[in-house]
């Protein structure tokens, strides 16, 4: 008797832990139809769990999402309890944030190509002028002069996002070159005192000199080794005689 109240003790504690996780899960799918964070069709994402994807069923143990290499991803309702879900699907705007640099020789033009940046975003049918919209002498880089460009297109559909946003940067590129200018990218100039130049330039025309005499003397050498002795034969007929 004694073993099957133990048995029927550890049983029940195992059970008591499935039916809290189970409870918990359906709390929390509760939760998710009580509170509406996201529906089916939604692209959702937490920051806390690699979790993205769209949103596929949403059942009251589980949610399942597709991912965009075309996983399921079966989520515990629990989970949302737990962590942050974001919601892009229900984005009004989506935010252009561009840092563009051109070189220090076009500063003279920076004042005229940011106006016109800006004046180009202002006039451009996929810009929410209703929203925050930046453009701005940033600051002087190591080997640049930036320019901040913050704006928010009209739509919120991720390909024709990047299909605006490649338009304008070409426009914003196309700017730039009318000014004469051109985009920057990373450069290290070396200045040299003029004695070290003239030291390096000095040792150059050194080593080339030495060059020459080596190679003169090289010649003079096979030269003598060709022709310049008498053989063994003529010195004895010159004795001779």
């Amino acid at each position: 008797i004694s073993g099957v109240l133990a048995f029927g003790g550890v049983g029940g504690i195992a059970i008591g832990f499935a039916a809290k996780d189970l409870l918990a899960n359906f709390f929390g799918g509760f939760i998710i139809h009580l509170d509406r964070p996201f529906k089916v069709g939604d692209w959702i994402r937490s920051p806390d769990r690699n979790i993205e994807g769209t949103v596929e069923q949403i059942g009251w143990r589980l949610t399942t999402i597709r991912t965009f290499d075309q996983r399921p991803l079966y989520v515990p309702n629990s989970t949302f309890t737990t962590i942050a879900v974001e919601n892009p699907s229900r984005m009004h705007n989506r935010r252009i944030y561009e840092t563009i640099g051109i070189r220090y020789a076009d500063v003279h033009s920076m004042k005229k190509i940011v106006d016109e940046i800006r004046e180009m975003l202002k006039n451009h049918d996929e810009i929410d002028t209703d929203q925050t919209l930046i453009v701005n002498f940033l600051t002087f880089n190591a080997s640049s002069l930036d320019i901040m460009v913050y704006t928010f297109t009209k739509t919120v559909v991720w390909v024709r996002f990047h299909e605006v946003k490649e338009e304008i940067l070409l426009k914003i590129s196309d700017i730039i070159e009318s000014y004469g200018a051109e985009v920057a990218f990373p450069t290290r100039t070396l200045h040299l005192p003029d004695g070290v130049r003239l030291a390096n330039e000095d040792r150059h025309k050194t080593q080339d000199s030495r060059s020459r005499e080596s190679s003169e003397t090289s010649e003079s050498s096979g030269g003598n080794k060709s022709g310049g002795s008498p053989t063994h034969g003529e010195s004895q007929s010159g004795e001779s005689e």
